[in-house]
């Protein structure tokens, strides 16, 4: 069993923007199973956006990423987990408390985010300050991930390899 992220981006002219990702972090069901799952949820109950029709398909890629289970970053101090982070390889999960943040591995490269800057960034994305990663009590995770995206609209998929 592995977690999986199912992500929908929408086309627009020579780029793309996000238009739903859901997924489970943790294997909590065989692969076949949360991808189906996720993929559904990610068209039609992702909070940030309205339900996919039927019609946008015709424009959406489809990225399923699936995960290594995450482990906990073990520093000695702090300051030293971006150093134990490595961008184009690394996801993250942040939690403290009630708050969770997860960020695939994809999302760094693609906004040009550095270590820190993918730290804070998880952070704001648990909802929590975006230096949070440097307090006691604060959990950093990481995981991989194998990345599978259509090349076109309802195409052929294939390995995407991040850079």
């Amino acid at each position: 069993m592995c977690g999986v992220f199912v992500t929908l981006n929408k086309l627009e002219g020579s780029g793309h923007r996000l238009r739903g990702c859901i997924g489970y972090p943790y294997p909590v069901k065989d692969l076949l199973t949360a991808v189906g799952e996720s993929a559904l949820n990610a068209a039609f109950d992702d909070p940030r956006f309205p339900p996919v029709s039927k019609n946008e398909m015709d424009g959406i890629l489809v990225e399923v990423s699936v995960l290594t289970p995450p482990e906990t970053i073990k520093a000695e101090h702090p300051k030293d987990i971006p150093g134990e982070v490595v961008v184009g390889r690394d996801g993250l999960i942040i939690s403290r408390g009630y708050n969770r943040g997860l960020l695939l591995p994809q999302v760094a490269v693609e906004w040009g985010w550095d270590r820190e800057e993918f730290l804070a960034q998880c952070c704001y994305k648990a909802g929590l300050p975006p230096d949070s990663w440097l307090l006691d009590g604060t959990e950093v995770q990481r995981f991989q991930a194998i990345i599978y995206s259509e090349e076109s609209p309802r195409g052929r998929a294939s390995r995407q390899e991040l850079s």
